[in-house]
């Protein structure tokens, strides 16, 4: 009898480490997942960024021409794209993507006042993709943010919380755009 309690022990213990090791290895692989989500919905909308980033010097050429008297205008856009091309964390990235949306939300406000312009073709497709652009920046905002919102959620909570100060984890920064509302867009109409 007490050679059984003895096995019974033993594949009691074994039974908690097999149970202890799979928790382990099932959180320490999930955490993984979710910090690769994490990369990959900010490359995805670092891709957009670029390409919107990209569009901006056709978008100021085309307009150059029609709105000699608003170099104001098209100098912040070119300076607002400058500085998302230098931005480096997702926190630079996301306050020069306000200052870019600020000044092309200006660069679109002024162009109501040259009616030629809002009817030349390269003007009116290069508006579109930027628009397009835009929302999809937007949508991958979204899911970038719920991606860190679940990690970080993991990372804070118990017992995972153990596995990840183990595995070197910290909080990921959300992508914080300001409100539209915050986001007056100045402009002025004056030829």
């Amino acid at each position: 009898m007490f050679l059984g309690l003895i096995i019974l022990a033993v594949v009691a213990f074994l039974l908690s480490a097999v149970m202890v090791a799979n928790y382990l290895v099932g959180t320490y692989n999930s955490l993984v997942e979710l910090k690769n989500d994490i990369v990959k919905a900010w490359a995805n909308i670092d891709v957009l960024l670029k390409q919107r980033s990209d569009e901006v010097p056709n978008l100021v050429s085309t307009v150059k021409g029609y709105m000699a008297h608003e170099r104001e205008v098209l100098e912040a856009v070119t300076q607002a794209r400058a500085s998302v091309v230098r931005a480096g964390s997702v926190g630079e990235k996301a306050a020069t993507n306000d200052m870019l949306e600020v000044a092309l939300g200006r660069l679109f406000a002024v162009v109501e006042a040259y009616p030629e312009l809002k009817a030349d073709e390269s003007f009116l497709e290069l508006q579109k993709r930027i628009t397009r652009l835009e929302n999809e920046i937007a949508d991958r905002r979204e899911f970038y943010n719920d991606a860190v919102t679940i990690f970080n959620t993991r990372i804070e909570s118990y017992p995972d919380r153990f596995v990840a100060g183990w595995m070197g984890l910290r909080r990921r920064p959300l992508f914080k755009a300001r409100p539209r509302e915050r986001l007056r867009v100045k402009t002025s109409f004056t030829k």
